[in-house]
């Protein structure tokens, strides 16, 4: 089976794999990801998360206001939006988790920057040849979060070749 064309809308069937159905331009279609909220215990213990893994660009700060339901700041990671309010930390690790795509050869500044911040670095699942590495990092409340070297379309791929095999 050939792996869908990213941009195309999929569609599932009764296998393990889907295939692309109807063109995103259709209306009624969800237009992309809007934005990424985590609730935190602390935001500037987050906001230094943030920029130091990520990069990222804080863009908004509500400081001591609230217009939605607690204190909150913006992000730009790579042109998404993640917001961060303060609130309570979740009570327990899961594998609920935030996948970044990132480059094979940035793995070790990755590795790196999670370190620094004292961050532990979990354990990866096992993996089948060529769909990618991965690491893994809960943040300070329990967040779970993943920069991946792969694609859909190597895993599709891969997935395919392993069940012809």
């Amino acid at each position: 089976m050939q792996a869908p064309q990213l941009g195309a809308r999929l569609c599932g069937n009764r296998s393990l794999f889907v295939k692309p159905c109807v063109s995103l331009n259709d209306s009624s279609m969800i237009q992309a990801l809007s934005h990424i909220t985590f609730i935190v215990s602390d935001l500037d213990r987050m906001t230094r998360l943030l920029a130091t893994i990520f990069d990222a660009e804080e863009v908004y700060s509500s400081n001591e206001q609230t217009f939605s339901i607690a204190k909150e700041k913006f992000f730009l990671i790579n042109g998404l939006w993640v917001a961060i309010m303060e609130g309570n930390p979740l009570s327990e690790k899961t594998y609920n988790h935030i996948a970044f795509k990132i480059l094979e050869k940035d793995m070790d500044l990755y590795t790196h920057r999670i370190e620094g911040l004292g961050l532990e670095l979990k354990k990866a699942r096992s993996r089948i040849v060529g769909e990618g590495h991965s690491l893994y990092f809960y943040d300070y409340d329990n967040h779970l979060f993943e920069l991946h070297t792969g694609t859909l379309q190597e895993r599709l791929r891969i997935y395919a070749q392993a069940t012809t095999n």
